[in-house]
């Protein structure tokens, strides 16, 4: 009783613990498609695209119980070609008071498309380096997820952003376009010391805390981030929040989990977070040291039920270890490697759904995560066509974008394919030589930029799998037809169709495991490339029945494993007698088929006794129980059975 209710602990832990990922995913699903359905709105503004920004400095004075916020924006910024004014991507809501450069005041316009059109004094020749420093203020209009939120909780004033996609216009002059990255930062944010209840109020923004000035009643905080970033990840939060750290050992360079939460919620919090240095550790040891090491990670409790990965600290709704997985992996695959394209998004969430089930496969073990991949099988193979990579066509549409079973399950299910397929050690360092390459490197990339990277770390030429499982539709479906043509070998054919005339054979290894009649197990993988192919594999034992991908590793669906008819056909003709015997057995067989040997089995695997070919069998000297009868034949192995009285 006491097994019996451990099995049905353990499966109802792994339902329950499948179904919370899935909430997890859901939720981050939705949210991000929320946010992008608000970018596709607003596409990229061309006008500012004739300078790249090279540095921020951001000073802004807030109160958390009040919507409202003044700054002082110093942004560096190279010219492409020779300028005469500059445009900035701000919300015409927002009131401009002045623009300086070099301590001359330029005069400017802010019109109804959210530019803010700048006139320099002199024109800026391409190749130069300038800045300038514009004073603004307002109340920021809320967009996307809510770009700049004053709220409470617990009946305590906040305020914090989420840019996330192209809400940073909303309440900061800037350059949104999604590929240039400044290449430094300084955030500045200056606040009431104190909260209505007397509590110290407490900033939160990207990089490393600096300084704390206390000025009267005021508090100013600097925070100093030297990588680069675009708008949309640049964040900041300020509440009475609780402040506590985990450290990362970092290989003898820690750094601090820093963690901002709310006092209400410090408790639980408390007890959640503690797992991130586990991934932290996890995710450095595959892969690569945590991008922004030189800095922090941190958690900032916000007013949202999701979470986003702001560079150094992602912003919380919640602190369940899969949320935690999946916005840390996001450090590494989105902020330090950012998608180059709407096609290419499953390279920021395909990346961070598998870094999920590789938290899974290392901290719960491998039935855990097989449960986690036939999870995402079953979501994939829900529909009969869909591909990861995108089109022209796919990317108008926001819920194709984001898609649940195409870009993050699909996606994280291709990469862990794409890793049966070349192995652990090729797949594992091809993934560091993409974070590694300085083309990429808190940069941007593209699928096309990833495959060739994948196939120089394998050796392999990796066209055709990209082809059918990223870029076409669909899924296989398998038959599987064996027999032991002897005791030594067993004959496997492999057949496949599939579910989008798209793919015309999806090549992949196929792993199988064979079961023997003595309950023995022999897992294998077959490279399959063509339909009906024909595999021959040793094995030293009666294999009993074949088990079909058990550990959930290739997207199929529908697939069968059947014993070729022939040989049941031939097993139903071998006859044992009497049975149950008590001193002899006969057996009698089909003229047309020779035996070369017959072995006989107990219970517990033993070899009881080897002949060759007779007819009848003197069993009196064995114990009482079930005999297995092993006969080796012209037509394959055979196996009967015989109780002994």
């Amino acid at each position: 009783m006491k097994v019996f209710l451990l099995v049905v602990c353990c499966l109802f832990t792994l339902s329950f613990f499948g179904q919370e990922f899935e909430d997890t995913l859901k939720t981050i699903r939705d949210l991000e498609a929320k946010s992008a359905s608000k970018k596709m709105l607003q596409k990229a503004n061309v006008n500012t695209g004739n300078y790249n920004i090279k540095y921020h400095r951001l000073e802004f004075t807030l109160d958390p119980s009040i919507a409202f916020i003044t700054g002082d924006v110093t942004t560096y910024f190279e010219a492409k070609e020779n300028l005469s004014n500059v445009t900035f991507d701000l919300a015409d809501n927002m009131t401009v008071s002045q623009v300086k450069q070099r301590g001359n005041t330029l005069s400017f316009i802010q019109n109804t498309d959210d530019e803010l059109v700048i006139t320099l004094s002199a024109i800026q020749n391409m190749g130069v380096l300038d800045s300038l420093t514009i004073s603004y203020s307002g109340n920021p209009i809320s967009s996307g997820f809510g770009s700049f939120e004053q709220s409470t909780h617990a009946g305590d004033p906040i305020i914090w952003t989420l840019s996330e996609p192209y809400g940073a216009k909303g309440w900061w002059p800037c350059k949104q376009d999604l590929n240039d990255k400044s290449d430094s930062l300084d955030v500045y944010i200056t606040t009431p010391r104190f909260n209505p209840s007397n509590e110290e109020y407490v900033a939160v923004s990207n990089g490393l805390e600096q300084s704390q000035i206390i000025n009267g009643i005021n508090k100013t905080t600097h925070f100093k981030h030297r990588y680069a970033i675009p708008a949309y990840l640049i964040a900041i939060a300020v509440t009475n929040y609780e402040v506590y750290s985990h450290t990362v050992d970092n290989s003898g360079n820690p750094f601090d989990i820093v963690n901002y939460v709310y006092p209400e919620n410090l408790s639980s919090a408390q007890a959640s977070t503690p797992i991130t240095v586990d991934i932290m550790n996890l995710y450095s040891n595959l892969f690569e040291e945590y991008p922004f090491a030189n800095e922090k990670y941190g958690h900032a409790q916000f007013g949202w039920g999701g979470a986003m990965e702001h560079t150094t600290v992602s912003f919380m709704g919640s602190f369940g270890r899969n949320l935690i997985a999946h916005e840390l992996a996001h450090q590494w695959f989105g902020d330090k490697i950012t998608c180059g394209s709407w096609k290419d998004i499953w390279l920021n969430e395909g990346f961070a759904t598998y870094l999920s089930g590789l938290t899974i496969e290392n901290l719960d073990g491998n039935t855990a995560f097989t449960t986690w991949k036939e999870q995402r099988n079953i979501s994939i193979t829900s529909l009969l066509d869909g591909a990861v990579y995108l089109t022209d066509t796919d990317t108008t549409n926001v819920n194709r974008i984001f898609s649940s079973r195409l870009t993050y399950n699909k996606g994280a299910m291709v990469l862990h394919m794409l890793r049966k397929k070349i192995g652990d050690n090729n797949f594992f360092q091809g993934i560091k030589n993409y974070l590694s390459n300085v083309n990429y490197a808190y940069s941007y990339a593209k699928t096309e930029d990833f495959i060739p990277i994948m196939e120089a770390a394998s050796g392999e030429n990796l066209t055709a799998f990209f082809n059918n499982w990223l870029y076409k539709e669909g899924y296989p479906s398998y038959t599987i037809e064996w027999n032991q043509p002897s005791v030594n070998q067993v004959h496997i054919q492999i057949s496949q169709t599939q579910s989008d005339p798209s793919v015309s054979y999806f090549e992949a290894p196929v792993p199988l495991r064979l079961i023997g009649a003595l309950g023995e197990t022999l897992d294998i993988t077959l490279n399959n490339t063509v339909n009906q192919e024909d595999f021959f594999n040793s094995v030293n034992f009666t294999v009993a029945s074949i088990q079909f991908d058990p550990e959930a590793d290739l997207i199929s669906k529908n697939n069968t494993v059947t014993l070729a008819n022939n040989k049941s056909e031939i097993e139903n003709n071998f006859l044992l007698y009497p049975n149950p015997a008590q001193d002899n057995f006969t057996i009698t067989k089909p003229d047309n088929i020779e035996v070369n040997q017959i072995k006989i089995f107990n219970i517990f695997g033993q070899l009881l006794y080897q002949t060759q070919w007779t007819q009848k069998i003197n069993v009196a000297s064995f114990s009482s129980g079930v005999l297995f009868v092993q006969l080796d034949t012209s037509q394959g192995v055979i196996n009967k059975s015989v109780l002994k009285n």
